[in-house]
């Protein structure tokens, strides 16, 4: 247990980056791997797509870290971390076990609901801070000011990958394999923006016309092309896509996104990517896989493949 009170200040330069990344990895095995706190791969993805790519957002701008002196008069080392996953209005708490307790998730709150809440046209301020179900510290921190929890619950599914992978059918003349280049890149782009904006043609061709944004998903540190999976159809347009990231410090795995194709739903395209990803993660020496729900659907198909073990993770808002 580390005795030293950490202190706070904002989020400073890329090695500020490393070592949040560094620290995610600790806690997340002092967690006995499991989803208190963001996998290592989740801070990547915030920050290479929906920093950059969606709320246009600098970590600089939306980061803040406390830190503690070692007992041994060491480097000081990062005890927490408040971030929105994008832009401003709401706030993810990652704190090392050592230092769970209520005057700090006070601390954290205050700093959230000052740099962090969004304000609408009626000039009402808004937070929504996510909390795991179990944390009996932090939500009664959160009741206690004036927080209500929603129903809107993340689903953190996770499956143990000591065992073999059953097999999943796929419709005929389809194939699963890693992301190609060149115009499978671009057709890559065009299926993220039907499957995420399904009947919103106009997206799906910007993100075709401009690739830029995935070559900036392509960046991110844990970024695997063997690992960039894709359902393709008969006459070669991708039908669904999933990307799974690989911490092989800690061994484990984080599926985002996974989506499919409104005209090639149905068809078992979502099941047989995520267990073909699954599969060459367990050959990679991976021993533990996770992945996010909200809808009922996707959730759904989580669970056929991963099993029944998930945690919830859970929003609580605040309007002033």
């Amino acid at each position: 247990m580390y005795l030293a009170t950490p202190s706070f200040r904002p989020y400073q330069t890329e090695d500020d980056y490393w070592r949040m990344r560094e620290f995610l990895r600790l806690v997340f095995m002092a967690n006995n791997g499991l989803e208190r706190s963001w996998h290592v791969a989740r801070l990547d993805y915030a920050r290479w797509h929906l920093c950059l790519n969606c709320d246009k957002v600098r970590l600089e701008d939306i980061v803040y870290l406390w830190e503690t002196d070692c007992d041994d008069g060491q480097e000081r080392e990062i005890a927490a971390i408040v971030m929105p996953e994008g832009g401003p209005g709401e706030a993810h708490l990652m704190v090392h076990p050592d230092y769970h307790t209520a005057e700090l998730e006070e601390e954290m709150l205050s700093i959230a609901e000052e740099r962090l809440a969004s304000t609408g046209p009626d000039v009402v301020r808004k937070l929504c801070v996510w909390s795991p179900e179990q944390d009996s510290v932090r939500q009664s921190v959160l009741s206690k000011r004036g927080y209500e929890k929603r129903s809107a619950a993340e689903h953190q599914w996770r499956r143990d990958l000591g065992q073999p992978i059953p097999d999943a059918p796929i419709a005929p003349g389809y194939t699963i394999r890693s992301l190609g280049d060149g115009l499978e890149l671009l057709e890559r782009c065009y299926a993220s923006g039907l499957g995420f904006h399904e009947g919103d043609i106009n997206t799906a061709v910007e993100n075709r016309d401009d690739p830029t944004w995935y070559r900036n998903i392509q960046n991110a540190p844990l970024y695997r092309r063997d690992l960039d999976l894709v359902a393709v159809a008969p006459d070669g347009a991708i039908g669904a896509f999933c990307t799974i990231w690989f911490d092989d410090v800690t061994r484990s795995a984080y599926v985002e996104p996974l989506a499919t194709v409104p005209a090639h739903r149905r068809l078992g395209l979502g099941r047989a990517l995520l267990t073909e990803g699954l599969r060459r993660l367990r050959c990679m020496g991976a021993t533990r896989a996770f992945v996010g729900g909200f809808s009922a659907a996707a959730n759904a198909l989580y669970g056929s493949v991963m099993g029944p073990k998930y945690e919830l993770y859970e929003p609580w808002v605040k309007k002033w």
